[in-house]
């Protein structure tokens, strides 16, 4: 198919999320997967070799033209983006999530030891985390786990590229720092939240057979009240999340 490096760049130029390969073909239906995807590292490398004001990058299992960090500055005086603002608790309710989902709000608040109904929320309307079904089990609790936003925001490609305790120690991370990808890394690092997770692979793969055993979309937000509910026989801490520390994360 001819043009499909300048095809692509068009498309990339337009989406306001990452393209994945997949839907690339949708549009192209005359290009193979080999094509697109060399295409994509040809328009990479040029944009590289150019070291012009934007980059090729692969991000939640898609393409992404983005700016590059250092002209952040003069981006922020044009369009005064809003920041991505979560509070402490909100931090340390998705690193749980993201480390061992899919997992229901009981494993959480077990975790943590305090009440995550509202921590919860949040999340979900910031489409951070999203709700995958429900677990058979009494009470039939919601299911939860992270969502591409959620790989968007940290720049991750997949699941996969979510720090090891190891890299995170040798990054020696330090507790003063506040942006919120170094909060994330630092409360990986916790050993009760990786105790029996199997690792990052692990929790791929228990996020693939949740979504393979549902039979349809689940709902974006689920109703105040199911988020209520006792969803085990543990009774957590009455202690609140204060949601007036907040630690900011750049795009």
């Amino acid at each position: 198919m001819e043009n499909i490096k300048h095809i692509l760049e068009s498309l990339l130029f337009v989406a306001e999320e990452p393209l994945t390969v997949d839907r690339i073909k949708n549009i192209l239906t005359q290009a193979a997967t080999a094509d697109i995807r060399a295409a994509a590292n040809e328009l990479a490398a040029e944009y590289e070799q150019r070291r012009g004001g934007f980059y090729l990058d692969e991000v939640a299992g898609g393409y992404q033209i983005r700016t590059r960090p250092e002209y952040t500055e003069w981006i922020k005086k044009l369009i005064q983006p809003k920041p991505l603002r979560l509070s402490k608790p909100a931090l340390e309710t998705l690193v749980i999530i993201a480390y061992k989902q899919p997992i229901i709000r009981s494993d959480i608040e077990h975790i943590r030891g305090v009440d995550c109904g509202g921590v919860l929320r949040m999340l979900l309307e910031r489409k951070l985390i999203r709700v995958l079904g429900r677990k058979e089990i009494p009470g039939r609790p919601l299911i939860y786990a992270t969502t591409k936003r959620f790989l968007e925001v940290f720049d991750l490609k997949s699941l996969k590229d979510l720090p090891t305790p190891k890299e995170i120690e040798e990054l020696g991370v330090g507790a003063g720092d506040n942006s919120a990808a170094n909060v994330l890394d630092s409360a990986a690092t916790s050993e009760t939240l990786l105790e029996n997770s199997g690792g990052l692979e692990a929790a791929g793969e228990r996020l693939d057979s949740a979504e393979s055993a549902e039979e349809g979309p689940p709902p974006d937000e689920p109703a105040r009240d199911t988020l209520r509910q006792t969803e085990s026989n543990h009774q957590p801490n009455p202690e609140s999340d204060n949601p007036d520390e907040a630690f900011e994360k750049s795009s």
